[in-house]
């Protein structure tokens, strides 16, 4: 017996575990996030390491943002097969595997690319020069992540002038993520926070001005820090990616967009009157920020994930579902369940409209 989803099918006769992209909610994301940027010089470039998936990054370019996020080349790539051309690479790509991979993707789009280290130039502008290519590069800044970048100040600016000085390649401007800061609970705080670091940023861009190198581009931002860090004149665009999809994370700190994606699992037992358990465990949701929570499932709580299972539980044995009934849950961390699963069911009103392949799944090279 084959099965297949097919639009029209009601989510409870879809197979399980399956992930959920609920229109509604997604269509909202995509339009609040557009109209706040609408009225903004600064620009969003959305972070595809979130959703993966080439129909998500086409509505969000549809809706007015600039250009599209990868984390890796292999998202990259992804993303050019499906004619996106103006794409920023996140992070460093080094070695010459990479790098090949890297200046092939310039002849059919127009990557950014973020380096951190001299050597790095050097291959980047060797492998450009082999291929015919030229490739725009951000210098990036570390301004508190303690993960990749160099020290604001001139650091910056001595990379920043290898770079303009390289054969084939462009200094475009800076990098900078304050990803220690987008989770940061208390608005006031996040904000306070988040402008001291910029305020470092700023000074490193008049820095580079001075010297006769003003960065065109300084990009940076998160779902967390989007409304302050856009405010903020260091600032030219924005790669905040989860506010499409939502997770239960954000969701503590973003009333403004509604939870997009959800998890369909079944219930397969339940063992006792205070517990069930259902077939989605930890190979298709994860829990590196917290449980993934029940959605619309009141008095049900999660016990615990195993591999296959997931155990709930029940606080109102006279409620809680039965062996065969769908439960949703929301996961806790958008990102890493999304790169789970081969594709999204695209659900409206209940009822199955589409399936979106997330063909960035597993490109973690």
């Amino acid at each position: 017996m084959s099965y297949e989803p097919k639009p029209g099918m009601p989510i409870e006769a879809l197979d399980t575990p399956a992930l959920l992209l609920d229109l509604g909610p997604f269509e909202h994301n995509v339009k609040t996030m557009a109209a706040f940027f609408a009225a903004r010089p600064t620009a969003l470039r959305p972070h595809a390491k979130t959703h993966k998936c080439p129909q998500i990054a086409l509505r969000q370019l549809a809706a007015g943002a600039i250009g599209i996020t990868c984390a890796k080349v292999g998202e990259a790539e992804v993303m050019a097969q499906a004619g996106i051309r103006d794409l920023l690479i996140a992070n460093q790509v080094v070695g010459p595997v990479k790098i090949d991979r890297l200046t092939d993707l310039a002849t059919i789009s127009d990557p950014i690319v973020a380096v951190d280290a001299p050597e790095n130039v050097a291959e980047l502008s060797r492998g450009c020069r082999e291929k015919g290519v030229r490739l725009r590069v951000l210098v990036e800044v570390d301004i508190g992540m303690q993960r990749c970048g160099v020290a604001p100040g001139q650091a910056v600016l001595a990379l920043a002038r290898q770079v303009a000085e390289a054969p084939s390649l462009d200094f475009a401007g800076l990098l900078a993520y304050e990803g220690h800061l987008v989770m940061v609970p208390d608005a006031e705080e996040r904000s306070q926070r988040l402008r001291a670091a910029l305020d470092v940023l700023a000074e490193t861009r008049d820095l580079l001005a001075g010297a006769g190198l003003p960065p065109r581009i300084i990009s940076g931002g998160g779902t967390g820090t989007y409304d302050v860090s856009s405010s903020y004149p260091p600032m030219t665009e924005i790669e905040a990616g989860s506010y499409a999809t939502m997770d239960a994370k954000y969701l503590t700190i973003r009333s403004e967009f509604l939870p997009a994606l959800t998890v369909l699992a079944t219930v397969i037992s339940r063992p006792a009157p205070d517990r069930i358990v259902t077939d989605a465990g930890l190979k298709a949701m994860t829990k590196d920020f917290g449980w993934p929570e029940p959605f619309q499932a009141p008095g049900v709580t999660v016990r615990g994930l195993s591999e296959e299972h997931g155990t709930l539980d029940v606080t109102d044995p006279s409620v809680a579902p039965r062996p065969g009934d769908k439960l949703r849950f929301i996961p806790n961390h958008g990102c890493t369940t999304i790169n789970l699963h081969d594709r999204f069911h695209v659900v409206r009103d209940g009822a199955l409209v589409d399936i979106w392949p997330i063909l960035g799944r597993g490109r973690a090279q």
